[in-house]
């Protein structure tokens, strides 16, 4: 068979062992590799996300990219964009500076340095209001642990996320019931339990949970972060107009500390575009001797 060399890095971290694990597979056009055995793959890594680099198909783009969790392919993904494009530049496939990744989301740019890289969030769009009670319970949390200055609500930058605002000393309390996750974030990717802090937000603590994408928790979730920054905006927890930045901390409650940087630009109370980027530790490199 084609060989297929696969890398493993951390990101959202400055050394290896923290952040979120990603797998970066490279030859999978030359391989003729299909989607099943992508995700059969994906699998077999048991990582929260895999990636597969891929020739570009669209006018403007460096390369292409899918991106798979144990269970299902994700248009976008934030940890695998940055990670992907941190190993490609470093082994000269794309330069460093400004390039373009193509994804299920479309055509997004990404800044790629020598520590890591930031990518630019999909379209963002606030949506519906959701039930902070019921989501508060599916996490072993009560009405009391609520942030009453927030209501919970979805938002995405490229997929959909379900946000719970809690108070501070509640996100580390919380407890995933899967079924009950599950169900309450059908047609979205996850459930963010997440403290703010102060208005305007300048840093933030979070937790994400995706038993229904197969990661029942994520160490660091880059399309959680930009879909947090359009919620934050429409919340008027940032500001409506301008540009804001802030940070996450994630991944402290598994084991995986991970710091993000997110930026939000805001026209007329509503975000327009953002970023989230973070550094990336190599940790190591191999063959798949067989495919599935």
């Amino acid at each position: 068979m084609p060989e297929l060399r696969f890398d493993v890095v951390d990101v959202f971290t400055d050394r290896p062992y923290a952040g979120n694990p990603l797998a970066v597979v490279h030859g999978a056009a030359e391989a003729g590799l299909t989607g099943a055995q992508m995700q059969a793959i994906a699998a077999e890594f048991g990582l929260s996300e895999t990636t597969f680099t891929l020739p570009p198909t669209k006018p403007g783009a460096d390369y292409r990219v899918r991106i798979f969790t144990p269970a299902v392919e994700l248009p976008f993904a934030g940890h695998p964009s940055v990670g992907t494009a941190w190993v490609l530049a470093r082994d000269g496939v794309i330069g460093a500076g400004d390039v373009v990744q193509e994804c299920g989301a479309g055509l997004l740019p990404v800044r790629v340095e020598a520590a890591g890289a930031t990518v630019s969030g999909g379209h963002p769009a606030p949506g519906p209001s959701a039930a902070a009670d019921e989501l508060a319970a599916a996490v072993g949390l009560t009405e009391a642990d609520l942030d009453e200055r927030v209501r919970a609500g979805s938002a995405t930058a490229g997929v959909p996320y379900v946000v719970l605002p809690v108070r501070a000393d509640a996100v580390a309390r919380a407890v995933c019931d899967h079924a009950e996750v599950t169900a309450l974030t059908a047609g979205m990717t996850g459930l963010v339990v997440v403290s703010v802090g102060e208005v305007p937000v300048r840093h933030v603590h979070l937790r994400m949970f995706a038993p229904g994408a197969g990661v029942v928790e994520d160490p660091a979730t880059g399309s959680a972060a930009v879909a947090l920054a359009v919620f934050l905006v429409d919340r008027g927890m940032l500001p409506g107009d301008g540009g804001s930045a802030f940070t996450i901390d994630q991944g402290a409650e598994i084991g995986r500390p991970s710091r993000l940087h997110v930026t939000v630009e805001a026209t007329d109370g509503k975000a327009v575009s953002t970023t989230v980027g973070g550094g990336v530790a190599a940790v190591s490199s191999g063959v798949l001797s067989a495919l599935p």
